[in-house]
């Protein structure tokens, strides 16, 4: 009997460091691991070799984002491709040695990627958006092209992005203007928020159209199912909104921050929004490591409201989460919070009521807590704090309207059209050549993740994320950065000029089963011939160590293997369940979902996206090891403990895309995506889970409470997707 027991144990240990070290191409496959149709390319003998079997692993690309992209917004893969039973070369003819090569899917040209052999060879990065794979026998390992048999071939996922066959085009051209309802009301007042009174001089616009994209019929036909909410100007107008002011608070000051109605003008087009103060962002905060201040929330916008003040490990108390820690503030109430600052770093505030609409009309602002450390961050000649946003908007008749009682845009999230830097449409800058610029980033859109990047003249080195600095400064091209995630980078300008700060992404244009390229110039730095005084060329061109942050980091990395191999202590499944969808988008969706993106760049079925409501479409987050979902989801720990935590985002699933996954009142280092180790450590409180993939995190469990997790996409929350955990 015990040693039937002990045996036992040992093989189920077993099974756990085998599911812990799950990757696409691994040929057990664990339930939570990643997805194998998008990260794993199968490929197929060739007839005169019949028993050679081989996989590619295409890895999302090593580097400091949980993607890897390049400037102009095509996913970088790492691949590994793992061969068996490749037959010696000299059976095949003239031959020395196995070679690799990838070519677009007209075979033209072709490029030559290695030198391969049976077993697993890690290949050069991949930044092909549809491409073939071959494994050729050659008599030279040098050759530009391919000339001798090829033995293995493969196609790219993507690959099976194409243009509807005929029965999609009957489906598309079916306008059926019924929308099934739901039996039951969307509960918006459940945990996170309350419906939006409805606006009865609200109507439903057309949302607009992405340029050079078209739709089916049935497509165009769609409308949301839900009232329509716009924010009402006050009896005698609301105030034009100022840009935002800085506020430097002490150890026992107090700010008092009112949640407002405003109005903006855009393009010459005046708009009714909100502001914090009367301004747009709100107020900058800035604070020292250790402060502790109090807020005076006032609430004059006609929904109740309440501020969650993100990243920050606060008490839990003051965290701002209505039906978690405290009553929404209704409107014209008060609510007094107590703030802490433990860590350094750029942080933010926004409602956690109704985010879709209150924080996408501009009630949001950032907080810099100031490290006692003079050397916290290396040499720069000025810091700019840039929040980014976007706006869906009309232009013949304003902002699209808001569902009054649901979200809308519930599938895909409320992808704007127009771009915001620190609420303006074109940010600019004055500098001088050589100067070290030190830009820090917030993403405060609903759903749309960036891709930004500089024109040449300038270097770009990552120094920081959410909670605190990276243990190596990096060297980067571009800055992916997801809803609610930070970044500290520092640009350096060495030639004189215009450098534009692009937002460069690809997106599928499904009609023609084809990516395009969308391009958004978000601002521009000019640079004068004059040099910056003193030149910090010497610190900018070292890629500095925080040895502070590697102390930190240290004492969990010096077990970092055995928590690579460990099995996850948490589980959770992102996933999502639809009723009542309309016909013509539950056909559409089906036959598109052969191939979903790694992440959803720009909203290319807008009319689609924009009638899928919060009554229709239920994001989850669900715990595998007892079925329970979203709130019903009730996990405990102690003050102390470390956990690893998965989060499996998947595929197979009616719309998967990516996550923005934020942990209130804790911190936490990404261990690994789809298996493979992080190489560059950093504190943070939000992690882009892309579709399809895995990603392992260490939870530091230091702060008492029942805290909220969730996705930060706005109406992925307001679709349910959130859960709670306690820490006693």
């Amino acid at each position: 009997m015990l040693t039937r027991a002990i045996s036992g144990v040992a093989l189920t240990f077993s099974a756990s460091i085998a599911s812990a070290q799950e990757r696409p191409c691994d040929s057990v496959r664990a339930a939570l691991a990643p997805s194998r149709d998008l990260y794993c390319l199968e490929l197929i003998a060739a007839p005169a070799t019949p028993s050679a079997t081989g996989r590619v692993e295409l890895g999302l690309g090593r580097g400091p984002f949980t993607v890897s992209v390049t400037p102009a917004g095509i996913l970088r893969y790492s691949p590994t491709v793992f061969l068996e039973h490749l037959p010696a070369t000299v059976t095949l003819g003239r031959f020395t040695t196995y070679v690799a090569w990838i070519a677009p899917p007209s075979m033209h040209p072709m490029k030559r990627l290695g030198v391969v052999r049976n077993g697993a060879t890690r290949l050069p990065a991949i930044d092909e958006e549809k491409f073939v794979i071959l494994i050729t026998a050659e008599a030279s390992p040098t050759g530009a092209e391919p000339r001798g048999r090829v033995v293995l071939r493969g196609q790219s996922p993507s690959t099976r992005l194409q243009p509807p066959d005929i029965q999609q085009f009957v489906y598309g051209a079916m306008v059926d203007t019924s929308v099934a309802r739901t039996t039951e009301p969307h509960d918006m007042s459940r945990m996170h928020g309350t419906s939006a009174k409805a606006d009865t001089n609200a109507r439903w616009t057309t949302v607009p159209m992405t340029p050079g994209l078209q739709m089916l019929p049935s497509e165009m036909a769609l409308r949301p199912d839900v009232g329509a909410y716009l924010p009402r100007a006050p009896v005698g107008g609301a105030p034009s909104a100022r840009p935002r002011e800085l506020a430097r608070l002490r150890t026992g000051d107090t700010l008092r921050l009112a949640a407002q109605v405003v109005t903006r003008t855009f393009k010459g087009k005046p708009y009714t929004v909100y502001g914090f103060n009367g301004q747009y962002p709100g107020p900058l905060l800035e604070v020292a490591q250790g402060a502790e201040v109090v807020v005076e929330l006032t609430n004059a916008i006609d929904q109740p409201t309440a501020v969650h003040w993100h990243g920050v490990r606060l008490d839990n108390r003051f965290d701002g989460v209505p039906g978690l820690t405290q009553d929404a503030v209704p409107p014209g109430g008060r609510f007094t919070y107590r703030l802490r600052f433990p860590d350094a770093g750029i942080y933010w505030y926004h409602p956690h009521v109704r985010e879709d609409v209150q924080q996408d009309l501009g009630l949001y602002g950032n907080i810099v807590v100031r490290s006692p450390r003079a050397d916290y961050y290396s040499p720069a000649h000025r810091e700019e704090v840039l929040m980014l946003d976007d706006l869906l908007v009309n232009e013949t008749e304003g902002l699209v309207p808001y569902g009054s009682d649901s979200p809308t845009h519930a599938l895909m999230g409320r992808f704007g059209n127009l771009l915001l830097v620190n609420g303006e449409t074109r940010w600019s800058l004055n500098a001088k050549r050589g100067e070290v610029v030190r830009l820090m980033l917030t993403n405060v859109s609903n759903t749309r993740t960036f891709n930004l990047s500089f024109g040449a003249g300038a270097r770009m080195k990552l120094i920081g994320s959410d909670v605190g600095n990276f243990e190596r400064e990096a060297w980067i091209e571009s800055v992916v950065i997801a809803p609610a995630e930070r970044y500290v980078a520092h640009v350096r300008f060495d030639e004189p000029g215009d450098v534009a700060l692009v937002n460069r992404v690809r997106g599928l244009d499904h009609l023609f089963g084809r990516f395009f390229a969308e391009a958004d110039t978000l601002g521009v730095v000019h640079v004068a011939r004059e040099r910056a005084a003193p030149s910090f060329a010497t610190s900018f061109a070292r890629a500095r160590v925080d040895t502070a942050v590697v102390a930190d980091v240290g004492r969990h990395k010096r077990t970092m293997r055995d928590w690579l191999a460990r099995a996850p202590d948490r589980s959770l499944v992102l996933t999502l369940r639809t009723q009542g969808l309309p016909f013509a988008t539950r056909r559409l969706m089906e036959l598109d979902s052969i191939y979903f993106a790694p992440v959803e760049w720009t909203g290319t079925m807008p009319m689609m996206n924009w009638a899928s409501t919060g009554r229709q479409v239920t994001w989850v987050l669900r715990d595998p090891a007892t079925g329970k979902e979203n709130m019903d989801v009730d996990w405990r720990f102690r003050r102390g403990d470390a956990i690893k935590l998965r989060l499996a985002n998947e595929r197979q699933s009616f719309h998967a895309m990516q996550h923005p996954v934020h942990l209130h009142g804790q911190r936490f280092l990404i261990l690994a995506v789809n298996g493979v180790a992080s190489e560059n450590s950093v504190w943070k409180d939000t992690v882009l889970i892309p579709a399809g993939a895995t990603v392992d995190l260490l939870v530091e469990m230091t702060n008492p409470g029942r805290w909220m997790l969730h996705c930060h996409i706005a109406e992925h929350l307001s679709a349910e997707m959130m859960m709670a955990f306690r820490v006693e």
